[in-house]
Formats: structure tokens, sequence, C-alpha cells
């Protein structure tokens, strides 16, 4: 049987019930992370490839945070590799007004992890059936990575399956939810990112004559404050290939931040204070205090460069000293490239819509694996809950996201061949 022997629109259609069920079992495990314990959902995602012609593989690095793996060998030597998490951000069930392990209401699929990223999964367990159900032979290989541990960043997941060389692919797609205020998306760049740790030291004092100390929050502060004013208001400097991606990434957010907003979330860099500790009693002048920064770079930025300004910066702070920094670099593909257009162009033909070449605003996965080679993306239809109450996905965002899955492997094995 040949390739165009499916109709990926007609077999997710076809197959819908099982889809949707087969989201409900995902999202009936509570796979909260912490802990992360994603034993049982592995066993579910394997209890529907068992009668198939697959290789189905379990790696585990955490025996409580198994990942899975299946491979369906292709027309080609070239390997597309699908990525989704099946761990999740915790709920609190007296918040929610449907259950969040799962419940239909009529189109919408509500549990947590519904739209980030079970519903996801399991469009991509359907897309691999697609293929083994039918005995169709992909026009490339088909890898399926579901992994653990995304959400807190921990090294069970990916990260192992990594360092164990065992993801060898010419490319990949992460089931992320790309859509916001109505707007599809794929997602083609991260943001880089500083993280600092502030030390302030001061001079103790009584709370009733402040003059006589040093007060080391204030110093804190005021240093905070600096580099709002040094470096929040200058315009970042960006590679011209990232000129295309930064217009539509502000098209893309406008409708639900604002058009100024948007443009000065990827031209200017974004500084927050997230963490603020010091002081041993409300009468007291404190001596220390620390401060953890977190500063985020458009892709394309050098965050080097950046980062000895901000040492600059500091050491012209009286008191202050940086205990501690990290720093990744942002990430990004070509607007143009075999991956980026093919995904575009299938989930445009799927939902007859336009669909965003965006960058995110933070980073994750999909960095990790660009870093190491492989060209990625992110791509799902969903709904702007992600990580809220009463999350929820649709049936339709569903049987959208198998077709675009399973029709996606021609377009990229076309794409790369032009």
């Amino acid at each position: 049987m040949s390739m165009k022997d499916v109709d990926p629109e007609e077999y997710a259609s076809v197959h819908r019930e099982e889809l949707v069920d087969l989201t409900l079992d995902l999202l009936a495990v509570d796979t909260s992370n912490p802990p992360g314990d994603t034993r049982e959902i592995v066993d579910v995602i394997e209890s529907r490839l068992d009668l198939l012609d697959v290789d189905v593989e379990r790696f585990a690095v955490d025996p409580a945070k198994p990942n899975l793996l299946a491979f369906v060998p292709g027309e080609r030597d070239r390997t597309l590799l699908f990525n989704g998490h099946t761990d999740t951000v915790p709920f609190d069930t007296d918040e929610w007004s449907h259950d969040p392990l799962g419940e239909r209401d009529g189109d919408h699929v509500y549990g947590r992890g519904a739209t980030d990223m079970k519903g996801a999964v399991a469009a991509m367990v359907t897309a691999l059936r697609a293929y083994a159900e039918t005995g169709t032979t992909p026009p490339v290989n088909l890898l399926f990575a579901f992994v653990s541990d995304e959400e807190i960043g921990g090294d069970a997941g990916l990260p192992a399956l990594l360092e164990a060389g065992r993801l060898d692919a010419d490319a990949c797609v992460i089931g992320e939810p790309t859509c916001e205020a109505g707007h599809h998306s794929v997602t083609v760049a991260d943001r880089g990112s500083i993280w600092l740790t502030l030390r302030a030291t001061g001079e103790a004092a009584h709370g009733s004559r402040p003059v006589l100390g040093e007060n080391a929050i204030d110093r804190l502060y005021e240093a905070v404050e600096t580099m709002h004013e040094r470096f929040g208001t200058r315009e970042l400097r960006v590679a011209p290939e990232m000129e295309p991606i930064i217009k539509e990434s502000v098209e893309y957010y406008a409708p639900s931040m604002g058009e100024a907003t948007a443009r000065e979330l990827f031209r200017y860099p974004s500084i927050n204070l997230g963490v603020l500790e010091g002081g041993e009693a409300i009468n007291s002048v404190p001596q220390s205090a620390r401060a953890e920064v977190d500063i985020r770079l458009t892709a394309g930025v050098d965050t080097s460069t950046v980062l000895a300004d901000i040492r600059d910066c500091v050491a012209d702070c009286e008191g202050i000293e940086i205990a501690d920094v990290s720093w990744s670099v942002g990430t990004a593909e070509p607007i143009d490239s075999p991956l980026v257009e093919a995904v575009a162009s299938t989930a445009e033909d799927v939902t007859d819509e336009r669909v965003y070449l965006r960058s995110a605003t933070g980073g994750g996965d999909a960095k990790r694996l660009r870093k190491e080679g492989i060209p990625t993306v992110e791509f799902a239809l969903g709904t702007d809950t992600v990580h809220a109450v009463d999350e929820y996905t649709t049936v339709g965002a569903l049987i959208e996201n198998a077709a675009v899955y399973i029709r996606l492997p021609a377009a990229w094995s076309e794409s790369v061949d032009d």
C-alpha cells in the first residue's frame, strides 16, 4: 500500500471516538510532577501498540519515570521524530468544576494535561496507528518519544535519551500547544536566558534609626532598577534572519497583549525580579539580602556580551555581588527550512487558517534538541488553558492534530527533496 492510499483526515475522523477515549485514558492517570510517576501512563500507551508491528521500548534512568520509544521504518533513511511529554503540572481538585482526571462535555475534553500535552500525545499515537494498522510504509522513518520529567526540567526524560544517544533523528516536532486567542502557530524559536543570584551586604541598625545603617534590601532593589534603566531600555541587536520571526511573533501575540507590548517583548530584554529575601525583623535594618533575577533575550542575541555588560553594571552597584549565574542562548529554525515549511503548510491545509511562524517567550525541550543538532519545531492545536483550572482541549483539535501528524512525513520528505 502506498502513502497515497491513506487519507489522514478520513482516518482521524473515522477513529475520532478511539482518539477521544485514548485522550481520556491518558488524562485518567495522574502524572503530576512532582512526583511525576509515568509508569502507568506508559502502560496505557503500550497497550494501544501491543498488537501492531511496531518496535516499542521503554527507557528509564529513574524507574518511576520511564520514557517510551516507538519506531516505524520508512522508505528513506531519514528519521522524523515526534516528541511528547506525559507528565503534567499539579492541580487542586477543589478548584475545578470538571474532573481534572478527565471528563468529556460535548466537544470539550477537560483534564490536567488535556492541552499540555496529553491530547497531542494521543494524536501522535493515532498517527502511529494510522501507518501500522493500514500496513502503510511511511516515506521516512518515524520515531516517537513519549518522555517524562518535562514540566520540572528534570533529567529523567529527554536529557536521558539524548545522553544515551537514543534520539537519532533528522528533524523533530514537539506536540506543545501553539495556539493563543484563536491563533494557530508553529513555534520556530525560543528565547535565551540569564538567571542571576545577587547578594547584597549592608550595615545593620535599629529600625527607628535607619539613617545609621545601610539597607541591603534597598541596595538590591536599586541594583535591579539600574539593570532596568541600562538594559531594559536598550534595543537588542538581533541577527537579520530573526527579523521575519520577530514580525510574525508580534502579530501573533498582539491580540492577547497589545502590539506595543508584544514588540517590546522581542525587541528589548525582559527583566524580572523573581525572588527577594532579606531582613530578620520589621524594626531592624537588614545587613544582608539576596535576589534572583530572570533576564530573557530574543534568539540571535549575543548572550555572552550581554552577560559581560551585566557584570560591569553590578560592579558599579555598591554592596552588590553576583553569587551565582546560569545562562542559555536562544535558538531558532530558519523560517524557510524544510521542517518549518512542511509543518506550516500541512497545518494550514488541515485547518484552512493562517499559521504564524513565531518565537516562544521561554524555552524548553526544543532548545535542547536544537543544541544537539536536531532541527525542531513545536506544533499542536489546543486551547490557551495551559496549566489553568479547567484545562481543556476540543475534539476538533484532537482530530486535526492527528491529521497534521499523519500527513507530515510526506510533506517533510517532499520538502527535503525540493
